[in-house]
């Protein structure tokens, strides 16, 4: 009998953290799922704790390469039997009520898409909060492509809509022909979800809770680094070319590309910084000030000050570090 979901984990050195994902997953209330987890050429035990399942709980896949997380998911994807399709990082959670509650609210409105607020745990000890405000996602209801291309500014929106975590109808993806990207290692999600709502896709907002997304030091979608960004211009443009928009949609696709611009400046002056280059530094700063708005005053300022130091040659800086001293 086909299953109401199928949850695809996709796993890459995790071994600490799969049980908690997969007791996640098996816990579902009030559906029918599967289990597929696909470890992306691990070096740790993650493959035997995934195969530690009885086969009719777990479908456990083995990469015979490293294909990087979209292409992980797309193995899982091309497997999943399920109504709906659901993509679970290995080192999160979700809640028991969280796949009945997304399934009720697309299907009561007709969607072939939906997402629901996210909990956010740091390995820190900082308390847990929520990704969005509940009333802010109760305001939403729905998300249309302009709404979802606006919250996907780096580094300036206010809620990153990036960080949900959507539920796809399968038969949806397949007709579409939708996968992920696997050229991307950040924002494969992004174009993803992106890519389905211009393909026509509906996105229904449960407002409450069911996503646990867990905070961990050294995890990729925490450090962006300027080649990221570069693949993700790369696969914007690739979008766009690919998927009419409306002017809404349009005029939010032109912000987000000043803001991956803007983000690549930044990153690039960073860059340089930390290679010691500070004569690189000043010169990626002078000729793109937005590189230096994502800084904070204090730094800024003294890069304007080094900066007028080396023009009068009244000046030098003599280790990158000058220009952050103080400002921890």
């Amino acid at each position: 009998m086909q299953p109401d979901v199928s949850f695809v984990i996709a796993a890459y050195n995790a071994e600490a953290t799969l049980d908690r994902a997969i007791a996640g997953a098996i816990a579902q209330l009030g559906v029918t799922i599967e289990v597929i987890v696909v470890d992306d050429q691990s070096r740790d035990g993650t493959l035997d704790v995934a195969r530690a399942y009885p086969e009719d709980i777990v479908k456990v896949v083995a990469l015979p390469e490293n294909r990087g997380p979209g292409g992980a998911r797309n193995a899982g994807l091309d497997l999943a039997r399920g109504r709906w399709v659901a993509v679970l990082d290995s080192d999160d959670a979700v809640l028991p009520g969280r796949m009945a509650a997304m399934i009720a609210r697309a299907e009561a409105v007709g969607a072939e898409i939906a997402v629901d607020n996210v909990q956010v745990v740091r390995e820190d000890g900082t308390p847990d909060d929520t990704m969005f405000p509940a009333d802010y996602l109760e305001t939403l209801r729905e998300i249309s492509l302009a709404d979802y291309i606006a919250g996907n500014l780096v580094f300036e929106s206010r809620f990153n809509l990036g960080y949900l975590k959507p539920v796809f109808q399968r038969r949806f993806l397949n007709d579409n022909r939708l996968r992920y990207d696997e050229k991307l290692r950040i924002g494969e999600d992004y174009i993803l979800l992106a890519s389905a709502l211009a393909s026509g896709g509906r996105c229904a907002v449960e407002p409450t809770v069911g996503y646990v997304y867990h905070i961990r030091t050294g995890s990729i979608s925490r450090v962006l680094e300027l080649h990221h960004v570069e693949a993700m211009t790369r696969a914007d443009a690739a979008f766009a070319a690919a998927y009419p928009m409306d002017s809404t949609a349009k005029a939010a696709f032109a912000r987000r590309g000043r803001s991956l611009r803007k983000a690549a400046s930044f990153l690039s002056l960073v860059q340089h910084i930390k290679a010691r280059a500070p004569l690189k530094a000043i010169g990626a700063a002078l000729r793109d000030p937005a590189a230096i708005g994502h800084m904070s005053m204090p730094i800024a300022v003294r890069l304007r000050r080094v900066a007028a130091q080396v023009r009068r040659g009244g000046g030098e800086m003599k280790h990158a570090g000058d220009l952050i001293a103080g400002d921890r």
